[in-house]
């Protein structure tokens, strides 16, 4: 059967058959983009890691060199179009370039870098006049101006449309005057320019270009943070700002345009930020066990551990596939766009909006695998881990901080059911005619069943029955509930939902990049992705099995819920797979290389 070869729409993969569609995979990295996520990996390994103690504790008077350093190398203009000084590249090479720097293991030098290029500059090159992008692109895209991104207040963190800080227009018409303060505003100690969001005359929510040298602008202390100590955390105060009527960003009351849009790019980028650190993590703890001798044999040997080792590495191919089929599609969608046409830089921005739902995805998942990662790295590295000396232990402190960036991962649950219903009501996905379809398979001959001979035919029926499971439960909490989903009583039912949705994505990614990589190379040379794919697809089975059973127990009760428990079955039949003995041969082979490596 011949793929599909068109971009494809997001969440299309939720009622589409597996593998229907080639998806972008690290496989296809060209070798421009090999090269800059090695110069990206090697700034983080001999620039940064060596002065990773120092940076933890003097924050601006490092981070801002360092800054410069990547801004010579290209790290920084990635995203930034050439005619305004950057680099003007995709969305695979931006997504790279974040992950190897977290391989590197450079610490908060990350969230740095994350802030400054992702929300501190991205909100200018979309939304920002000719004039502003001449103005500010050039010094963000060569780290000679750091920037920042000041949204939350102390009373509008989630609830950003909240916020208090006001701004009106002078009598003249010249200015606007920002009074406000913004909380936890990553880079705020050393940044040179700000994008804050304010509402004009208390009403209009408006996104402006601050610079932090004007008067009436200044910071407070440093926040002692959990972790990330080497990254700049202060409150920026707004006394009497004069902000001039040019530095409006955008159009005066379109301000959650902009944050909303800019926030979507940060959680896809955030979530490859978290591959790279699950790399780092599963690399520390492998080469460790593999040093550290207990009853006379190296702790690599003990299965206890391996297949906490196993589980790193499933996750991470998971999260590996996920990231850059999200990527890859909104390359492939901004590729049609025209961008000498007026109107050219929106077309881009709605083309990168089309996967919210994916982006929302990976900010969930990779933050969360991270936590897992770094966790179960401590607890291989035993006393050790509780150690400053050895990097697991602040890979672990800087972990935690993921899940609440780029929205926390409750909201990001709730957005993903969210946008997934509203584009169903608008025909742009299919879900409620899909479930149809499940209905009508039930009555004849029920799911997919394996076919054929291939290496991965269990998986690819795994997949579907995950896929109609998935669907199936969250058709009945839709038909349960209704218009009700959206009261804050509900939320429960909603990240259930989302639960479940993540885990189609997670393993059709997953299985759609192991077959092309079986029809590129052969089974052979794709054996450990094969692995990898047959863990995934048990992890995933058991996972959406236990999904549907808790949000179906919460939709209905008596017999109406025997049955509907019986139809999950039918969906997704119990088929017990030997995975003690897969994660093993993952974990020989992560042992072998001390790495995450596919070959």
């Amino acid at each position: 059967m011949s793929k599909d070869q068109s971009p494809a729409k997001g969440v299309a993969w939720l009622t589409e058959p597996v593998a229907s569609r080639t998806i972008f995979t690290p496989e296809m990295f060209s070798d421009e983009q090999r090269m800059f996520g090695q110069t990206a990996y090697d700034f983080g390994v001999n620039e940064v890691v060596p002065i990773i103690d120092e940076l933890e504790h003097k924050k601006g008077e490092v981070g801002v060199p360092l800054m410069r350093k990547a801004g010579e190398l290209g790290l920084l203009g990635v995203d930034v179009p050439e005619e305004h000084g950057g680099l003007g590249l995709d969305k695979v090479t931006s997504s790279i370039v974040a992950e190897k720097l977290a391989d590197a293991g450079v610490g908060s030098f990350m969230v740095i870098h994350g802030a400054h290029t992702g929300i501190g500059t991205l909100p200018i090159v979309y939304f920002g006049s000719e004039d502003q992008k001449r103005k500010y692109l050039p010094g963000l895209a060569s780290g000679e101006v750091v920037g920042c991104y000041c949204l939350t207040e102390a009373g509008s963190g989630s609830d950003a449309l909240n916020a208090k800080c006001k701004a009106v227009l002078s009598a003249d018409g010249k200015h606007y005057v920002l009074n406000g303060e913004k909380m936890f505003i990553t880079n705020a100690g050393f940044a040179g320019t700000a994008i804050v969001f304010a509402k004009i005359n208390g009403q209009d929510f408006t996104g402006f270009i601050v610079e932090t040298s004007w008067p009436g602008v200044s910071t407070g202390n440093e926040e002692k943070k959990m972790g990330i100590h080497g990254s700049s955390t202060r409150t920026l105060v707004l006394e009497d700002v004069k902000v001039p009527v040019e530095n409006v960003l955008y159009e005066p009351g379109r301000g959650h345009v902009i944050a909303f849009n800019i926030l979507n790019i940060g959680r896809y980028k955030l979530g490859a930020g978290c591959l790279g650190g699950v790399k780092a993590a599963m690399r520390e703890s492998v080469v460790y066990a593999n040093q550290r001798k207990q009853f006379g044999v190296p702790i690599s040997t003990f299965r206890a551990l391996r297949e906490k080792m196993a589980n790193m590495f499933v996750q991470a191919y998971a999260l590996e596939s996920m990231a850059y089929r999200t990527a890859g599609a909104m390359d492939a969608a901004i590729a049609l766009i025209d961008k000498s046409e007026p109107g050219a830089t929106e077309k881009v921005v709605q083309a990168i909006e089309e996967y919210a739902v994916e982006a929302s995805i990976m900010k969930v998942l990779g933050s969360e695998a991270l936590d897992y990662a770094v966790d179960e790295g401590v607890q291989i590295h035993g006393g050790y881990g509780y150690i400053e000396e050895y990097p697991i232990e602040r890979a672990y402190r800087d972990s935690r901080i993921n899940r609440l960036f780029e929205g926390t991962n409750e909201i990001n649950r709730l957005l993903i059911p969210g946008t997934l219903l509203k584009r169903s009501m608008t025909g742009q996905v299919p879900l409620m005619p899909f479930a149809m379809t499940i209905e009508k398979e039930l009555a004849k001959a029920g799911p997919p069943a394996a076919t054929g001979d291939g290496p991965l035919a269990n998986e690819i029926a795994v997949a579907e029955q995950v896929k109609r499971a998935a669907v199936w439960a969250c058709s009945k909490a839709i038909k349960r509930y209704m218009t009700e989903l959206g009261k804050p009583e509900r939320q429960m039912v909603l990240m259930a939902m989302a639960d479940l949705i993540m885990q189609v994505y997670g393993l059709d990614s997953a299985v759609a990049r192991t077959l092309q990589s079986i029809a590129a190379r052969g089974a052979e040379k794709a054996k450990i992705p094969i692995l990898l794919s047959r863990v995934c697809a048990a992890d995933a089975s058991d996972t959406v099995r236990m999904l549907a059973h808790r949000l179906l127990g919460n939709c209905m009760a008596g017999e109406e819920l025997a049955k509907a428990i019986a139809t999950i079955g039918q969906l997704l039949p119990v088929a017990p797979v030997p995975t003690f003995e897969l994660k093993d041969q993952l974990a020989a082979h992560l042992v072998e290389r001390e790495c995450y490596a596919l070959e």
